[in-house]
């Protein structure tokens, strides 16, 4: 049975993502703020079963609270970051398969940009929840892991087949594609993506998702060959203005 993603923007750049299944249920990821997912969730006939987070910041766990005493939605997260995470009713591990909404999906250890940071993947469906891991063009700050624990998160979501839809938590690409030119400059996979990003962003529309194809031949972050390279752009998108 498939299930359907929508990009839910919150807060001042952030995505929350609803996942809709025929049957009716649904389930959102990393809801930042209430409102706005409170309003999709109404759009899509007024049903939360499930929250599935990535992260323990307060930008993609911030709206939990309210939608549980709303919806009654359950709560599932990483194990292993529990004490960080408000209360799960699902806690989950790297490795394991989990039921989302009738679906399989992998639970795929996405250290880097936290540690304890996980991704759903489903297969069955093409989609992918990364969280603060991967971006179009980019990848999360390294605020509590390495660069050889980003390095690896990148090699397990690159090894998914192309046409998996990355499902990111923020819109960050037109800053992304400014700094990736300055890091590949003569690739026309990225110089294609940057003006397709400026096209949808002039008419106000969300870049994301993208797709694991689409960041292997564009994103720098993807195409570093190693740790140590990883670790040299990071740098530089860090100090980029």
């Amino acid at each position: 049975m498939p299930i359907t993603v929508t990009a839910v923007p919150c807060l001042s750049d952030n995505y929350a993502w609803l996942l809709r299944a025929p049957d009716g249920r649904v389930a959102v990821c990393d809801p930042g703020e209430a409102g706005p997912v409170a309003a999709a969730v109404e759009a899509a006939g007024g049903r939360l079963d499930l929250i599935l987070l990535t992260h323990h910041h307060g930008d993609h766990v911030g709206g939990v609270a309210e939608l549980v005493k709303r919806y009654g939605a359950k709560v599932m997260g990483n194990a292993a970051d529990a004490h960080r995470l408000p209360p799960l009713d699902v806690a989950v591990s790297p490795g394991q398969r989990a039921d989302v909404l009738g679906v399989p999906a992998e639970i795929i250890a996405s250290d880097g940009h936290t540690r304890g940071h996980i991704a759903y993947n489903f297969p069955d469906c093409s989609i992918l929840l990364c969280g603060d891991t991967l971006f179009s063009l980019g990848c999360g700050r390294l605020l509590e892991g390495t660069a050889a624990e980003m390095f690896e998160s990148l090699q397990r979501l690159a090894s998914l087949p192309p046409e998996t839809l990355v499902c990111c938590g923020h819109e960050y690409s037109e800053s992304n594609a400014r700094f990736a030119l300055t890091v590949e400059p003569g690739n026309p996979a990225l110089r294609a993506r940057a003006d397709e990003i400026t096209r949808q962003r002039a008419e106000g529309r969300a870049t994301v998702p993208t797709t694991i194809g689409e960041e292997l031949a564009a994103n720098p972050f993807m195409r570093a060959a190693d740790a140590e390279a990883l670790a040299r752009i990071r740098k530089a998108k860090d100090d980029f203005r």
